[in-house]
């Protein structure tokens, strides 16, 4: 299966910026635009279904910038760049809502982990987790 569209998880951690470098070079690769998604987990429940792209005039600061970083890093390489924020609840279900929905025609998903041990994932559970065991496409998780 060629690798067409690739979507990069963006928390603005150095950890997702290692997978913004990993995505990248995949890009580099095959030729993929990558697809930067950032999301705002302070939505109601009716985001969980739908998760709405939020029109780039609509994007919080925080967003705004991580968004901005990852544009800068991609514009220094020859792949194609598109920023992405969607509201909602829970991000790895969110991402993953994203990333199934045919529409948005996902190839492979990249996501850094942060490793933050067994005791959190236990109560919290862990989005890099989440997106690998639910997603369709395949997963790629940095470390």
């Amino acid at each position: 299966m060629a690798i067409k569209r690739i979507m990069v998880c963006l928390d603005g951690s150095k950890n997702s910026l290692k997978g913004l470098d990993t995505a990248v070079s995949i890009a580099e690769q095959t030729g993929s635009t990558l697809v930067c998604v950032y999301v705002i987990t302070t939505f109601g429940a009716f985001t969980a279904v739908h998760t709405p792209k939020i029109s780039e005039g609509g994007w919080p600061d925080e967003a705004r910038g991580i968004i901005e970083k990852a544009r800068k890093i991609v514009g220094q390489k020859p792949v194609k760049f598109e920023g992405i924020v969607i509201a909602g609840k829970s991000a790895g279900y969110d991402l993953t809502s994203f990333a199934n929905n045919p529409a948005n025609k996902i190839d492979h998903i990249v996501v850094g982990a942060r490793g933050t041990g067994f005791p959190k994932e236990l109560f919290f559970g862990s989005t890099s987790t989440f997106i690998l065991h639910k997603a369709k496409a395949p997963v790629t998780v940095v470390k």
